[in-house]
């Protein structure tokens, strides 16, 4: 099998890469520390086929250029696979062919409309190298080239770095410890590494389930069209994939700490947000220097019970039946003293309800502020008082120099100053407010801390303007929902300004308006 007499052995390592190698599941995510050797082990899967003819199988980057970096995935294959007797590689196209005719390729989905590439294609085994880099259309597109007809059941292997604001963070989330109270909060939870679970595709969705049965009956009336479709050829066992996924750690690699123990120091130089993803494998710690929110100060604000109590406020972010959640946020000082949602509101729900909330909290109608933008114009007309919150409109002036400060606009303006208000520990929100139900899947802290990384600086404009990123890329975040929570607890800003310089612009902006009408 070699190509000389000296015989090597290429095998996984104790850990990480033995519980990669021997999962049975249908689609494995090795989703662990930087160095633990996840890369190696993907390399390592398809060689226990590479006798079969037919058998292919390719590996993806998301662009050419990563697969061909120095040291990269093509230099990596190299290591293993030229060691094989006969095994022989096509640089051009980045193809290696052993001796039965069995193939790996390595190839790129660098835009989504790459995956029409494959159209028609069977992939026994589809591999991704950093899965949290492909997008979720891309993974679920090749998920359907998965075939074979060369005797290997289909299969999936991919490898990633934790990432937070990925969907893959989603998809593993069973996987992970979820919450934020515990103090293992965002690792992989030991007890679950490499267990089965089984997930079904429903209109973009992941359904999951402890059994394939349990899936079956949560998509029966889709599985069933499918099979009666299909005139009983295939089975509903089709339809359901086992999925796992497996941590792994650096110190695991002992082969990586004895050729380059200089490694084990360079991550251990990163920040800390850095050494806790890269190093610890923490999937709650954003890899991105641009949130808006610490993701540690952040969840001090359902702890920080010092912030006092002061004049009490409404921000309230609207929406209507169709569009996003309805929310109120009632505040006390910078201590939210009670929330309100509400889901496919009515234009006399919205008004009754802020009403109400008001006369319950004994607060004056022109300390209630609204999200003027879109479908919370019509409010003006029916809470007289209340004052507007325009999220596009120029940014209010500093208290203290008189001037606007450099924001393209009021929205990024509070933002910023939320985020900063955060992490000064500036904001409570006690236990009893924090479980209140966002909607019918969160409450209020988990949609919070759901949103959060949502929030991120934008790239200064040409003016040198700071901004937050559109909506539409928060969007991209979530799953392509508002972040509505926020919205509106950011809103709470407004009110730090002087609000009578603040009324005095919109007077004059108001004059001006109605001057221009009048010209016109």
């Amino acid at each position: 099998m070699f190509n000389d007499t000296k015989i090597e052995i290429i095998k996984p390592q104790a850990g990480y890469q033995t519980t990669a190698l021997s999962s049975p599941a249908d689609i494995v995510i090795g989703g662990g520390a930087a160095g633990a050797g996840k890369t190696f082990s993907l390399l390592l899967e398809p060689l226990r086929h590479i006798h079969i003819a037919n058998f292919g199988a390719v590996c993806f980057r998301r662009t050419t250029k990563q697969i061909r970096n120095e040291g990269g995935l093509w230099d990596a294959s190299k290591k293993i696979y030229q060691k094989i007797q006969n095994s022989r590689s096509k640089e051009t196209t980045l193809e290696w062919k052993f001796e039965s005719g069995a193939k790996v390729n390595f190839s790129h989905l660098e835009y989504e409309d790459n995956i029409y590439d494959w159209q028609g294609a069977e992939i026994a085994l589809i591999m991704f190298d950093e899965l949290t880099h492909f997008t979720k259309k891309m993974f679920l597109y090749m998920l359907s080239r998965n075939r074979s007809t060369c005797g290997v059941d289909p299969y999936i292997r991919a490898t990633c770095n934790p990432d937070p604001d990925s969907w893959v963070a989603d998809f593993i989330e069973w996987w992970v410890d979820q919450d934020p109270n515990s103090p293992t909060y965002g690792l992989p939870i030991p007890e679950r590494q490499g267990v089965l679970r089984y997930v079904c595709v429903e209109n973009n969705n992941f359904i999951w389930g402890a059994t394939r049965e349990e899936v079956y009956e949560r998509c029966k009336g889709f599985i069933d069209q499918e099979i009666e479709k299909s005139k009983g050829i295939v089975d509903k066992k089709h339809f359901i994939k086992s999925v796992t996924f497996i941590g792994g750690s650096v110190y695991e690699n002992a082969e990586l700490l004895r050729t380059n123990p200089s490694y084990l120091g360079s991550l251990n130089m990163q920040s800390t947000e850095e050494k806790d993803r890269l190093l610890g494998g923490n999937w709650k710690q954003s890899q991105k220097g641009n949130d808006i929110y610490d993701f540690r100060k952040f969840l001090d604000i359902f702890t920080n019970s010092y912030v006092p109590e002061g004049e009490k406020y409404i921000t309230t972010d609207i929406a209507l039946k169709g569009s996003d959640v309805f929310t109120i946020y009632v505040w006390s000082g910078k201590r939210l003293i009670d929330f309100y949602s509400m889901e496919k509101s009515k234009g006399n729900q919205v008004i009754d309800l802020i009403k109400q909330v008001a006369y319950t909290w004994n607060i004056s109608f022109s300390n209630i502020l609204f999200d003027n933008d879109g479908v919370g114009q019509f409010i003006d007309g029916f809470i007289e008082g209340a004052r507007e919150f325009n999220n596009g409109s120029s940014p209010l002036p500093n208290n203290m120099t008189k001037e606007k400060e450099n924001y393209n606009h009021l929205k990024s303006q509070c933002y910023f100053n939320s985020g900063n208000a955060v992490n000064n520990g500036e904001y409570y929100i006690p236990p009893e407010v924090a479980s209140k139900p966002f909607d019918r899947k969160m409450t209020l802290r988990e949609r919070l801390i759901w949103e959060r990384k949502a929030i991120k600086r934008n790239k200064p404009d040409s003016d040198g303007k700071l901004s937050v990123i559109k909506k539409e890329e928060m969007k991209n975040y979530l799953g392509g929902k508002s972040p509505d929570a926020l919205d509106g607890f950011m809103m709470r800003e407004w009110w730090e300004f002087n609000v009578n310089q603040i009324a005095k612009i919109y007077s004059w902006s108001n004059r001006r308006n109605s001057l221009l009408d009048d010209f016109e």
